[in-house]
């Protein structure tokens, strides 16, 4: 049995390289099952601001990212490609832009790089952490479908299993 010092070791040594330890089998949100909490941000690129609350009817995609992220960058084309995919069949996909660094914080930098990710779906400006927390969201990227009824019905953390993100959404938005 490994010791916790070689497991944060390991677990370090995966995230240096790029590699997301925690995988869709291993997360379960304690949100799973509830009434999704309503968003909280004054500050929206490629939106007025969303109100969950009026979303109802519709599946939500939330994605919690931040530009210098690696792994969110690599989420970013599937995320995009959904939205795009799905957004005539209900489906509203809700970027929820979280800094980990201070200059993430910067609106324009935020700007720059939705524009450069060629980005169309609402993003809402996390800078307080009040949407993060409300999620409890600990990673980058988490992913959150909430169903048309307003409950938060499917998560997942990291990078992968694209296919099963899908098939939640296709399934969410079939019911």
């Amino acid at each position: 049995m490994p010791r916790r010092g070689q497991l944060i070791t390991l677990v370090l040594g995966l995230v240096f390289l790029g590699i997301t330890p925690i995988s869709c089998d291993a997360f379960v949100s304690p949100l799973q099952g509830r009434q999704a909490p309503e968003l909280a941000s004054t500050t929206w690129i490629n939106s007025d601001p969303l109100k969950l609350q009026e979303l109802r009817g519709k599946v939500v995609l939330l994605e919690f990212w931040t530009y210098g992220c690696i792994n969110c960058e690599r989420t970013l084309p599937w995320v995009k490609a959904w939205y795009e995919k799905y957004m005539g069949k209900g489906l509203v996909v809700i970027g929820v832009h979280s800094p980990e660094f201070f200059w993430e914080r910067k609106l324009d930098n935020v700007k720059d790089a939705v524009k450069r990710f060629g980005l169309p779906y609402a993003i809402a400006i996390d800078n307080d952490f009040t949407i993060w927390e409300r999620y409890n969201t600990r990673y980058w990227p988490t992913l959150h479908l909430i169903d048309k009824r307003g409950v938060v019905r499917y998560s997942h953390v990291g990078e992968g299993a694209y296919d099963l993100t899908e098939q939640a959404i296709v399934r969410l938005l079939a019911e």
